[in-house]
């Protein structure tokens, strides 16, 4: 009778460990984005991801598409090019008055309000737009030749989204040139099932929306460039097929339990 159990559990148990080898191997081809063609692009590549299909782009269409892609990526150190926003705060200072320096926030009409000149337009315009209509008004009737500098303090328009295999998900404010690694790091990093060769930028390009893959691990040996991040763009951190199966294992039967049953 003994022995009829023992085989009986012995059976059962190989039962077990065959189910659970089939769930790994079956996780390594799966989870997170890892089925979709966007999840599948080569470092570089990017997807059409519109119209509910996605469509893979390589070879000479993908070095189009990395063109079109990083013409709509701000360059690094190029803030003047940024067109102030409606809640963006900007810091105006003029040269050697200091009480017209002001730290103000844009209205939601677009406008500003400073000494002398009252309103002014900012929404639309760049940092040295704004510095030449605050310093024209500044001549026409206060002072000569005015020397005015305008700064951007707070980016308030400008969002990204960070989503995924990371430890804080969310929507964060865009401040200045902001890069995939500055971005991830604000989301405080990957978590224990993230992979780090699947980092996916989901961004608008001439009213479709595009997708590019990233490998953080050679953007952070220096092989390839950190992307610049413009407004609008969702950054999604894909999960690791193989973790994933085992914390879904290790979460449904402590391996304590499972390896005391093999002992038998």
């Amino acid at each position: 009778m003994y022995e009829i159990a023992r085989r009986s559990l012995i059976f059962y148990v190989q039962i077990l460990a065959l189910t659970l080898l089939g769930a790994l191997l079956a996780g390594c081809s799966g989870g997170g984005l890892s089925n979709s063609p966007t999840a599948k692009l080569e470092q570089g590549s990017f997807t059409d991801v519109g119209g509910g299909q996605s469509t893979v782009i390589k070879g000479a269409a993908a070095a189009s598409a990395q063109k079109i892609f990083a013409a709509n990526s701000p360059e690094g150190g190029n803030d003047e090019d940024y067109k102030i926003s409606a809640l963006d705060v900007v810091e105006i200072t003029v040269l050697n008055v200091p009480e017209l320096t002001r730290v103000v926030q844009v209205s939601s009409s677009g406008t500003i309000t400073l000494p002398l000149i009252k309103t002014v337009r900012a929404a639309g315009r760049t940092q040295s737009q704004l510095e030449k209509d605050i310093a024209n008004k500044l001549d026409a009737n206060y002072l000569q030749s005015p020397q005015v500098s305008v700064f951007v303090k707070e980016y308030n328009s400008q969002k990204v989204t960070v989503d995924g295999a990371v430890l804080k998900p969310g929507i964060f404010p865009k401040s200045g040139n902001m890069s995939l690694l500055q971005a991830i790091a604000l989301a405080e990093g990957l978590n224990t099932v993230a992979d780090p060769t699947a980092i996916l930028v989901f961004r608008t390009v001439n009213n479709k929306r595009m997708a590019a893959r990233f490998d953080l691990k050679q953007i952070r040996s220096g092989q390839v460039n950190d992307p610049t991040l413009q407004a609008g763009d969702i950054v999604m951190v894909d999960e690791s097929a193989t973790r994933t199966t085992l914390r879904d294992i290790s979460s449904a039967m402590p391996l304590t339990g499972l390896f005391s049953l093999l002992a038998l």
